[in-house]
């Protein structure tokens, strides 16, 4: 009996149609593991909204600081002297902050998550005299930004201080659009959402929730 076998024409063929099918695939598989990573980014900014008003509610309704100077280094938000839990940490899932699976930025010799915190007008600024504002304060809760994702520069290096445009600092506390154009926010009434309205553009990737302060104050 005659064997039966594939020919190099038609292997080649198989194997064109089957780089053709890959190529159509593959962006696919990347545009959902990138939904899997914005929903995963989306419940931590969830848990730190929730981990602030706790920390708020144990210290007379009063916003975690963003950072002070201690005899240990700076006290911050995420971290104490670059890798030690910082001020919210006790509040969190599993006691740590989680850090956003997409982000890969460079840092300046300290930890980072990816996310930054209000501190414009929520957190306060030590150098700038600048005290945390009680909860009371915060007069539109649902627009008023308390976290969301961050990064500064080309390429995107990471912070962990989110600046209002009219902050003499803004060019190095932007928000990070980085989900497919969009960034995740959580907001002082504790829901979280994305948005991929960027203003005040400093880079492709990075820019403001608005045009004004209007996102960022209190108002």
């Amino acid at each position: 009996m005659r064997r039966q076998a594939f020919t190099l024409i038609e292997l080649l063929v198989v194997i064109a149609i089957i780089a053709v099918l890959a190529a159509c695939i593959m962006p696919v598989f990347a545009q959902a593991r990138s939904s899997t990573h914005r929903t995963a980014c989306l419940s931590n900014l969830k848990q730190l909204g929730l981990a602030w008003a706790m920390y708020a509610g144990d210290n007379d309704e009063q916003a975690v600081p963003s950072y002070y100077p201690s005899h240990v280094g700076e006290v911050a938000w995420d971290f104490t002297s670059g890798s030690q839990p910082g001020l919210l940490n006790p509040y969190t899932k599993e006691k740590k902050l989680n850090q956003c699976p997409t982000f890969k930025g460079k840092s300046w010799g300290k930890l980072h998550t990816g996310y930054a915190y209000n501190a414009t007008y929520i957190g306060g600024d030590y150098w700038e005299s600048k005290t945390p504002s009680s909860l009371s304060q915060i007069q539109d809760v649902s627009g008023t930004a308390l976290f969301a994702d961050a990064g500064y520069g080309q390429p995107v290096m990471a912070h962990n201080y989110l600046r209002a445009p009219s902050d003499s600092l803004y060019i190095a506390g932007t928000v990070h659009f980085r989900h497919l154009g969009s960034a995740n926010v959580a907001w002082a009434d504790l829901h979280a959402k994305a948005t991929n309205k960027g203003y005040q553009s400093l880079t492709p990737a990075t820019g403001a929730l608005s045009q004004g302060d209007e996102a960022y104050d209190l108002e």
